[in-house]
């Protein structure tokens, strides 16, 4: 089966919160049966507040020696600002105590799932680009009353890499090693029935089996790559798991003819390889272990090719129906829409109809016998298929709708005002001017003018209040790289892709003449992916 995927599929959780840096992939594929990993961006690094030197000039201040000092980070004659107050001044309460967490800047190698976060969106109104429902510059973001910050689990390659081939990683997921377990068990019974004399031996004949069953589905999914690729279609990775395999390809054919064929080539290839396994069994004996194989693996790729025709997302029979849809309309939309609940109807059939199936093909003089474990199994391999085709269509109609609205994610709207600093220029002083201007961010630059850095918001969050006359905006920069300097006119996935390509948290953007912008969050731009996500179509 192929699945087109970005990103990452979407799991929509609005408990998570929204101050995490990271970029939000490209949507996973409208056709995508299980979620898809973010690409493996490398995490910034944090830089600490400096410490301070001796050489550090300290403003002139009267300090009496019976004057208390509080206990800070620095060196113990370190003087201390005016603005920290005296002894017996309550001081208030700020943001970047001692006594406060600190926000980390949590920011995962990989995509982020964008989904994976607390809508609190930004204005994507055109006429409004720089409106963001943020707190100012410098100020400790507060969550949501009531919401708590869930950790994020690790990211996970997709299990163990077996190769690449055309370049394009196959990992195997742990549940392959249940189902192969099963296949085994399940076949190696079978076998005693057809062929008693292998007696134990049976299980290894079934357990190569259930890997050349599997074989047998890689070169499925790589029908669907070879496809991709020739479409120019970047392929994520491939991976065999629990119920057959996943090609995760990042974008979608931009012509039904090109969905059609990319989502029929994988049937069809089932079909070769059942008809190349009949021809090889006509070589061999009927009742030897080669002949049993042979039929095994020819009735499995039967039933893999028969089954993902059928008409319904997420399975390839699914898109090629989205794709005539999509033709006859000229909407993907529409095409989605109609193959998903098609794909819907498909799984109550599939859960009801299936074990009827099964129970009327046993009836019959056993029937009394055909009562008991089996029947539950059939029960539950009904209800197992049904829940992946139910799921798969969901996800796919979410994934239509995102792309729908992806548009509307434009860096020109998103981007926050930003005052130029020069480097030597106080975290306090740097602040107050981007207040006074109504700005958000913070870009360093050069004697001429020139920007060399961004000054993370993350870092100035980190910084207490009072050591703020005291550190250098340089010390809290980013260095611009190539990758960070993005278009005031990038939108969609072009713009998730150009931010994907350079994992940041701030990114600077420029008008197509050069100059200055302003500053692009890549928060903002999740909190805006995650919102257009939410939207009806």
């Amino acid at each position: 089966m192929v699945e087109s995927g970005g990103s990452g599929q979407p799991r929509p959780d609005s408990e998570e919160p929204a101050e995490r840096h990271a970029t939000p992939a490209p949507p996973p594929a409208t056709h995508q049966e299980t979620p898809a990993e973010v690409p493996d961006p490398s995490a910034d690094k944090r830089h600490g507040t400096p410490d301070e030197t001796t050489d550090e000039p300290k403003p002139a201040q009267a300090e009496t020696t019976d004057e208390p000092k509080p206990a800070q980070a620095g060196t113990a004659d370190e003087p201390k600002p005016a603005q920290a107050g005296t002894a017996d001044e309550p001081k208030p309460a700020q943001a970047g105590t001692a006594d406060e967490p600190k926000p980390q800047d949590t920011r995962t190698a990989g995509a982020p799932d964008p989904a994976a976060r607390t809508p609190d969106p930004a204005d994507l109104h055109p006429d409004r680009p720089h409106a963001h429902s943020t707190p100012a510059l410098g100020e400790t973001p507060t969550p949501a009353k009531g919401r708590r910050r869930p950790s994020r689990p690790p990211e996970t390659r997709g299990g163990l890499l077996m190769g690449r081939p055309f370049g394009v990683p196959v990992y195997v997921a742990p549940s392959w090693f249940l189902v192969a377990a099963l296949i085994t068990w399940v076949f190696g019974g079978q076998l005693d029935r057809v062929l008693p004399e292998l007696g134990a031996t049976r299980y290894l004949v079934a357990l190569f089996f259930a890997v050349a069953f599997y074989a047998s589905v890689l070169v499925h999914e790589l029908a669907h790559t070879i496809a991709a690729l020739r479409f120019k279609l970047p392929v994520r990775r491939i991976q065999l798991q629990f119920f057959g395999g996943v090609s995760e390809i990042e974008k979608e054919a931009e012509t039904p003819g090109r969905e059609f064929v990319l989502a029929f080539v994988g049937p069809l290839l089932s079909l070769v390889l059942a008809g190349l396994f009949h021809l090889a069994m006509q070589t061999v004996e009927p009742g030897t272990v080669p002949g049993v194989l042979l039929a095994g693996l020819m009735i499995s790729n039967l039933i893999v090719a028969i089954f993902n025709l059928l008409p319904g997302l997420p399975l390839d029979g699914g898109r090629m129906l989205r794709a005539v849809v999509w033709k006859i309309t000229g909407k993907p939309m529409t095409g989605t829409i109609a193959a998903a609940w098609v794909g819907r109807a498909l799984a109550v059939s599939v859960l009801i109809g299936l074990p009827l199936l099964t129970q009327s093909g046993a009836l019959g003089s056993e029937a009394e016998d055909s009562v008991g474990m089996d029947t539950v199994l059939d029960a539950l391999l009904a209800a197992i298929l049904a829940a992946i085709i139910w799921t798969g269509a969901g996800n796919s109609l979410r994934m239509a709708r995102l792309r729908e609205h992806l548009p509307e994610l434009r860096a020109r709207n998103l981007t926050r005002r930003a005052v130029p600093v020069e480097t030597n220029t106080p975290l306090s002083e740097a602040l107050r001017r981007a207040n006074d201007a109504g700005a958000r961010a913070l870009v360093v630059v050069d004697a001429h003018g020139e920007p060399v850095s961004l000054v993370r918001e993350a870092a100035i969050v980190g910084v207490p209040e009072h050591r703020r006359p005291w550190v250098a905006v340089s010390g809290l920069a980013q260095d611009l790289t190539e990758g960070m300097r993005v278009s005031a006119e990038l939108a969609g996935e072009d713009l998730l892709d150009a931010l994907r390509a350079t994992p940041a948290t701030e990114y600077l953007v420029i008008e197509e003449t050069g100059e200055i912008y302003g500053v692009l969050s890549a928060a903002d731009v999740e909190r805006a992916f995650v919102k257009a996500m939410a939207r009806p179509s």
